[in-house]
């Protein structure tokens, strides 16, 4: 197999995450055979700086032209004042591409567990993926970002949440459909008892899980779901959000596998190219001293594989060897900051080389 990869660097620390996943893909399509091209293009603050605009048309024309792209991280200080924002870029390329459906699992590796910010015993069993709606809601509604209020109260701006039914429906089905493959239970999140976009994704979901019966579906406000996600974790399987919801709790929620480096995503639409990014953000404070944690951007890479070359053994393989590499004493600097640091931290590149020195996919094929 030949894929294209449309590798998308961006700010901060996204360069450097971006190197790490594109060895540990080399590495591990060299393994099993395959051959992969990458196309690398600008996004973001770079972008800015390089044209004047955060989604350059060759950006978009490279992404066209490519399997799948991974992104590294948008964003910075920099651009607070500037009126073209790095953040539109990844937002137009999502819009572009119809890419409506964000899943974000919460890797929770045993060896880590006395090391996160909560006790032990609640991250036993526990094994989530946010299903979050990416198109839609707060960050694609209606706005007005500045303007005269009445009767002399000054500037005021707003963000408007509207949903359709059309859009809640889709979400809704690739939430569903995740849960059956799991362990068939889907936790809607909304504000119904305020909002009325709100009753609508209720009233949608319920009629959605209908065509389910043998998924079991809950709804639960946001606010006790932000408390019951770090009380009672394994009690969850599927959590299906709107766009702010869930990128708020799934962010929450990174305290459970020990830090937001270790957060992947998949960004999604109805067809097989999607775009692929850590969780963690452009980090600018960690930029270029070589201390960020490459995992989220690996496992990025590894729902790359899976969901957009339909690569199941190569995303497990990947999978298998950051476990492996995370079952040690020497661990990036993030993870040590809840336990004990006997060890001096692992960079970038250390972290990066010891999951390329598990990357035994002949052997781990062979088990």
């Amino acid at each position: 197999m030949k894929a294209t990869i449309a590798l998308l660097p961006g700010d901060g620390i996204g360069p450097e995450v971006t190197a790490a996943a594109q060895a540990v893909l080399e590495e591990a399509f060299g393994q099993f055979g395959h051959r992969l091209e990458f196309r690398q293009a600008l996004i973001g603050g770079a972008a800015i700086d390089a044209l004047g605009d955060p989604l350059p048309a060759d950006t978009l024309e490279t992404c066209q032209a490519s399997d799948a792209a991974f992104l590294g991280a948008v964003g910075g200080p920099q651009w607070a004042a500037s009126e073209t924002r790095p953040e539109e870029g990844l937002l137009r390329l999502r819009k572009h591409f119809g890419l409506f459906a964000n899943l974000r699992p919460i890797p929770v590796f045993p060896p880590l567990a006395a090391l996160a910010p909560v006790r032990a015993e609640i991250l036993s069993g526990v094994d989530l993926l946010f299903v979050r709606e990416l198109t839609s809601g707060l960050y694609f509604g209606p706005r007005q970002e500045q303007g005269e209020g009445a009767n002399g109260e000054g500037e005021r701006a707003f963000d408007t949440m509207e949903y359709s039914v059309q859009e809640v429906e889709r979400i809704a089905h690739v939430a569903f459909r995740a849960a059956r493959r799991r362990r068939r239970r889907v936790t809607s999140v909304d504000k119904a008892n305020v909002l009325a976009s709100m009753r609508l994704w209720r009233s949608t979901v319920d009629g959605v899980a209908k065509q389910y019966p043998d998924v079991h579906c809950e709804h639960m406000l946001v606010d006790a779901a932000a408390m019951h996600l770090l009380r009672t974790p394994a009690a969850f399987d599927v959590v299906l959000a709107g766009n702010l919801f869930g990128d708020i709790l799934s962010d929450g929620a990174s305290v459970l596998s020990g830090s937001l480096g270790l957060l992947p995503s998949a960004s999604l639409g109805g067809e097989r190219f999607g775009v692929y990014e850590p969780v963690h953000g452009s980090a600018p404070d960690l930029a270029g001293q070589g201390v960020a944690n490459p995992v989220g951007a690996i496992l990025s890479a590894a729902m790359l594989v899976r969901h957009s070359l339909g690569l199941e053994d190569l995303a497990l393989c990947i999978e298998t060897a950051v476990a492996r590499a995370l079952d040690s004493d020497r661990l990036t600097q993030d993870l040590l900051l809840h336990g004990p640091n006997s060890s001096p931290p692992l960079t970038t590149g250390e972290m990066t080389e010891a999951i390329l020195q598990h990357l035994g996919c002949g052997v781990f094929l062979a088990v």
